[in-house]
């Protein structure tokens, strides 16, 4: 099959190998057993097309291709080396998720918009617990699985996630082992998934509705780390209504999330 032409970093993915998927399990069979350095540069090449997919979602952020690329394929050794043969699931399934996390983990520490710390450190523990259950369960854990798995709500880790990512678009290209182009809204097919993003479209909806007064004092608050004080004097009004405000536009935030 040809697949169309994209260079990215100066590589042209229609000259890539592409590895099948059966290709694919038995090279990882091989390098599990042997730890061949000539079998995962094997793995490496015959998935690079598939890092070049997932890092032309993240370009047009200022951020060098090159350099997303090669964090993209730090992405795809660590997938090659936490597979589990012993599940029943694709390698691209694993691998794609494995992929955009190191990206976003880079975009997320270069960062130039600064988040309140407590807020920052939450999603920074909700990133790891995500990581630690893809390499469990060996696919994409649900909002709620992370959430048990550090002991917080749901609702407080969709805003905090959301307060260091970028929004992605359901018409966002995705990954297609065929060559056909799937996209984000293509994806969404169980009722857990569906349920996750109907939640975060209700959260951005409630965001919408909030005055202005109150969406001002949660940019000043999470987005420029300012304190309730600091942010009492800048609006001209006492830090008792800054906190009134600010309760009352997360418990309508969350609410909506839950």
């Amino acid at each position: 099959m040809a697949y169309h032409k994209v260079v990215i970093a100066g590589i042209n993915t229609a000259e890539l190998t592409v590895l099948t998927e059966s290709e694919k399990m038995a090279l990882l069979r091989e390098y599990k057993e042997t730890g061949s350095k000539a079998v995962r540069d094997k793995l490496i090449n015959g998935n690079l097309r598939l890092v070049l997919s997932v890092v032309q979602r993240f370009a047009g952020r200022g951020e060098d291709v090159d350099d997303l690329f090669q964090i993209g394929v730090v992405g795809l050794i660590k997938a090659i080396n936490n597979f589990d043969l012993t599940k029943e699931v694709r390698f691209s399934t694993y691998c794609v998720p494995m992929i955009s996390g190191e990206l976003r983990r880079h975009l997320r520490d270069y960062t130039q918009i600064r988040v309140s710390r407590s807020l920052r450190d939450l999603a920074y523990r909700a990133i790891q617990a995500k990581e630690l259950l893809t390499n469990r369960f060996q696919r994409e854990p649900t909002m709620d699985e992370i959430a048990a798995e550090i002991g917080e709500k749901r609702a407080d880790i969709v805003i905090a996630l959301e307060s260091i990512s970028d929004p992605i678009s359901l018409y966002e290209p995705v990954y297609s082992d065929t060559g056909d182009t799937l996209y984000v809204m293509d994806q969404i097919s169980d009722q857990e998934s569906a349920e996750s993003w109907i939640a975060q479209f209700s959260m951005r909806d409630a965001m919408r509705s909030l005055e202005k007064r109150e969406k001002n004092i949660l940019y000043l608050r999470f987005l420029c780390g300012k304190t309730q004080t600091e942010v009492a004097k800048e609006i001209g009004i006492s830090q008792a209504q800054v906190s009134r405000l600010e309760k009352g536009a997360i418990a309508r935030i969350k609410d909506a999330a839950i």
